[in-house]
């Protein structure tokens, strides 16, 4: 992996010093040693004989993730979905039903939908470098949702760890049925709505999965059922697909039940013709 930038590295530099309160100089050593990785700076920061108190942000992180557990019902270094969602829904003030949440896990790691652990709450909001206070972290997530239907980077980090947070258990996909509701919202504002000027493309692939397929989702077809529908809003003739590419057979199949309701022909036709 190259590295950052000069920009990305006065970025990261920045964040260093306002999460430790290092000089710029430590910043830089710190950072370079560790390949800019932020988080695992800071732990090195923190270890080396240049500070001798405890960090103090995470120090009140780990004090705050204990108010937010139950004692009753959950274990010392996990919240459970109930309180979770209370977390979330209360504390943060972020919508549950839309792609907020799946933000939310992003930034915090959460294992599944319904838990978070201290470890990530910690870590999660110490690299966001986003303050300690509750609304510091809401308006951080509310910031990040506004820019998923912008930022595509943002948007795809998002995306591709709802996957990983989404699956139940120890199971390696997605249930359709899951993925169905992940992708309502994900592809639903504050997300990338998944729309050009005459097709709801959200609304044919959910209709035509409904349809015709009856299995779960492995990584590599939510992985591309992004790719096509970034190229299906920009091109909604469907030109950029063909029959020779490395789309999933599933996006082969979509396509030509689109042909069939005459979506999309206007383009094959005129590869036709050629």
């Amino acid at each position: 992996m190259p590295p950052p930038s000069s920009a990305q590295q006065k970025v990261l530099t920045a964040q260093f010093v306002s999460l430790t309160g290092a000089t710029e100089r430590q910043a830089t050593k710190f950072l370079k040693s560790t390949g800019y990785k932020i988080s695992e700076a800071v732990d090195a920061f923190y270890y080396s004989n240049e500070v001798k108190a405890p960090p103090p942000i995470e120090s009140k992180l780990d004090a705050q993730f204990d108010t937010l557990r139950d004692d009753k019902n959950d274990e010392k270094d996990k919240m459970e979905l109930e309180s979770t969602m209370e977390y979330l829904s209360s504390k943060l003030k972020i919508s549950i039903e839309n792609a907020e949440l799946l933000v939310a896990l992003e930034v915090l790691q959460a294992p599944s939908v319904g838990e978070i652990t201290r470890r990530g709450y910690v870590d999660g909001w110490k690299v966001a470098g986003a303050g300690t206070t509750h609304q510091e972290h809401s308006l951080h997530i509310r910031r990040l949702s506004s820019m998923l239907s912008t930022n595509h980077s943002v948007f795809k980090k998002v995306y591709k760890y709802t996957f990983v947070a989404g699956r139940e258990g120890d199971q390696k996909a997605l249930s359709l049925e899951n993925a169905l509701i992940y992708w309502g919202m994900l592809f639903s504002t504050p997300g990338m709505v998944w729309k050009s000027e005459n097709h709801d493309w959200l609304d044919l692939w959910k209709t035509f999965l409904n349809e015709r397929w009856t299995r779960s989702i492995n990584k590599d077809m939510w992985n591309m059922t992004l790719e096509f529908a970034v190229k299906s809003v920009a091109d909604e003739s469907l030109s950029f697909w063909n029959e020779d590419g490395a789309w999933p057979s599933v996006i082969d199949d979509f396509v030509g039940w689109c042909h069939g309701k005459g979506i999309g022909r206007q383009g094959a036709m005129d590869v036709d013709a050629e």
